[in-house]
Parts: C-alpha cells; structure tokens; sequence
C-alpha cells in the first residue's frame, strides 16, 4: 500500500488495521483453537488458553471496530464530502484508528474478571449488534444517495464519486456482509443461551456449535480474497507481491547454483597452471 499512490488515503488506514486484527488470531490463537476441537478438547495449559482467549477477543472486537470506522469514513467521504478533507486528514485517520484500538482494548478488559449471563448480553449488544446497526445506517444511506444522484432524483447533490470509490464501496460493504453472516450465529446462539442458560443451552446441538465456531474462524481469512477479487488495485499489489517473492526465491536459486558452479569449476589443490601434478604412489 505504500508504494501505491492509489492505497495511500485515509480510508485504507482503517482497512490496515482490519488486516491487522485479521492477523492477529491468525498467526496464534486460530490454530491452537482448531487443534482443541479436532481433538474433543483443550490440552495446552492454561497459560495458552488465557493468551489466546485474550487475542481472539481483542482481533473479534477491534474487527467489528475497524468495520464501524470504515463504515463511517465512507459516509463522510460520499454523503458529506464537503467537510470530508478536514474530517480525514492524514493525522487526523491515524488518530482515529489508534482511538479504535484503544476502546477494543478498554472493551476487553471486562472478560479479564467477569463472565456471567448478564456480560454476555451486553457484550453482544455493544460489540456486535449496535456496531451492526450503525454499519447498517451508514451502508443504506450510502446506497439512497448514490441511487438518488443517479436517477437525478436530487440533481443538486454532486458527491465526489469515482468508479475507483464506486469499487471501494462494494469491497468495505462485501467485508461488512461477510463479518455479519461469519459472526451472526455465534454471537446469537451466545445471546439466546445467556438469557435463559438451562432451557436454551440443551437446546443447542453440538454441530451447530461447531459449525458457528468454524464460520466465525474462516472470517478472518475471507477479507484478504474479498480485496483481491473486487479491488483492482489491492489485486496488482497482490500480484506485484507474489511476483516479487518468485523472483527473489528464483535468485536465491540461481544464485546457489551459480555457487555451486563455481565450487564445482575450483581447481583442485592437486592442480597447478592447468596442469596435473603427479603424485607418486606409496
């Protein structure tokens, strides 16, 4: 994104971030989780399991966060682009996302000493359905001004909208989608056992369980392809990467062979001025 002066604006530092609290469970705690429930159980220690609980909780809140930013930075962008420049400045992007990761922290720390039926309802209620409902306000807003412009039902309205941003909103919006069916049946089968545990939890097969569990893991590797496929500049950053990394393992290749060449092609000690020194037999 660096290097691309088409990835460089304030919108993208947010989908950075994302891309971070993506990371951030897996590389660590993803694997050792699915290892867990293909082997009937948790058999890490408890140091791991604390760690790794802490992760997921930080990626799945500071995920939901860095949506509701997206979300609300391309409202500004499209519905009210006059004040968007001064909203959005560079230092001001970067503020808000750290401003992110600060409330994702704050909102985890609670899970570090309490967990009851009455914290799971609020947890779902503030980490993913009010974000949800927010998320969902900014996208239609979006969607009735722009259908609004283009059918001239408000000709006066002139946001600054490119086929370029046109593709940068379905991707954010796609992302947003994704994360709601991926998380949904999680966060809802947690809500529905926490307000009535004994008659609810019984309830609840085993699969289904699983099945919530694996939907809401495979999330975190969706976002990565959801870019490549409708964002054309994230897919020639992609193929400027993965051309990169085959031509540097091609040197280190040819470069290895080319040392082993040369290895090879060393005169022996046993040869001097190209010619053979004879050694005498015992």
């Amino acid at each position: 994104m660096t290097r691309n002066r088409k990835l460089r604006n304030a919108g993208n530092v947010f989908v950075v971030s994302l891309a971070v609290a993506d990371l951030v469970v897996a590389i660590y705690p993803y694997p050792l989780v699915l290892t867990s429930i293909f082997h009937n159980g948790w058999s890490l220690g408890n140091a791991h399991c604390q760690v790794s609980g802490f992760l997921m909780g930080l990626s799945v809140i500071g995920s939901i966060f860095n949506i509701t930013g997206i979300a609300i930075n391309r409202y500004c962008y499209i519905c009210h682009s006059l004040k968007y420049d001064k909203l959005y400045s560079d230092k001001n992007a970067v503020c808000y996302v750290l401003l992110i990761w600060l409330l994702t922290v704050v909102a985890i720390v609670p899970n570090l000493f309490s967990a009851s039926s009455a914290y799971t309802i609020a947890v779902v209620f503030f980490h993913f359905i009010l974000p949800i409902m927010i998320v969902t306000y900014c996208y239609l807003r979006i969607w009735i001004l722009v259908i609004q412009v283009r059918r001239r039902v408000k000709p006066d309205l002139r946001p600054k909208l490119t086929p370029h941003d046109v593709r940068n909103f379905v991707t954010m919006f796609v992302v947003f989608v994704l994360f709601a069916v991926c998380w949904g049946p999680l966060n809802f089968i947690g809500l529905a056992v926490a307000i009535n545990p004994p008659m609810v939890a019984p309830l609840i097969p085993e699969w289904l369980f699983v099945s919530s569990y694996f939907m809401a893991y495979f999330n975190s590797c969706l976002n990565a392809i959801v870019y490549g496929l409708l964002n054309q500049n994230f897919r020639r950053e992609y193929k400027r990467i993965i051309i990169s990394l085959c031509t540097a393992r091609l040197f280190s290749s040819d470069s290895s062979n080319d040392a082993a060449e040369r290895i090879r092609s060393k005169p022996s000690p046993l040869m001097t001025n190209n010619n053979q020194v004879k050694v005498d037999s015992v």
